[in-house]
């Protein structure tokens, strides 16, 4: 095998195996990632590593949710969304709307770090419970999201299939100037653990 076809094939092996690249023209995750930023997801999650809340995840279109939001679209497809993963395989989450803060398993979460600042944890009460092998998303912009909230009625609760889940997105590479990778915040949910594992 030639020399110079080495680098194309572990170029091609990580694209396929490894990394996803997805354009970003919506504006669902305001504040930590912009409309035209340019994202990288590791597959390895959850295909070998677990998922955790706090993850920005990219998914296919579960249930037809792109009909009320930009798709994420990614660059080989226009199919999937972007959204940050709150509650887990088991977890209860819900919120009580006006401003109230969202509960895992009856525990606040703390998101300060993360939701767009000025915009309300939900402006809508809701509970769920998150069934196996799903989880439930919202986005960082939670005024203009149309995350699992707003889809209870898709005949799975809002949720969306682990096996959906294309990927975690870990890094901003385009813009350069705000290259960077990407907190997954799992602190904010440090008393949901506890209580978890106090159970």
């Amino acid at each position: 095998m030639a020399w110079y076809l080495v680098p194309i094939i572990v170029v091609i092996f990580l694209r396929i195996f490894i990394l996803g690249v997805y354009f970003i023209p919506s504006g669902s995750m305001l504040d930590t990632i912009h409309i035209g930023d340019y994202v990288v997801t590791s597959k390895l999650t959850p295909r070998v590593f677990p998922l955790n809340r706090g993850d920005i995840v990219v998914f296919e279109d579960p249930a037809n949710w792109l009909s009320g939001e930009s798709s994420s679209g990614g660059i080989l497809s226009g199919k999937d969304l972007i959204k940050r993963l709150i509650g887990l395989p088991g977890d209860t989450v819900e919120c009580k709307g006006d401003g109230d803060p969202i509960l895992v398993n009856g525990v606040p979460v703390l998101e300060s770090a993360y939701i767009r600042p000025g915009v309300s944890p939900s402006a809508f009460a809701f509970k769920v419970k998150v069934k196996p092998g799903h989880v439930f998303v919202l986005g960082d912009n939670r005024a203009n999201s149309a995350d699992s909230r707003y889809h209870k009625n898709d005949g799975d609760d809002g949720l969306v299939p682990i096996s959906k889940i294309e990927g975690v997105a870990f890094m901003r590479f385009w813009p350069f100037n705000r290259m960077g990778i990407f907190e997954n915040h799992s602190d904010a949910f440090d008393d949901v653990k506890a209580k978890s594992a106090n159970k």
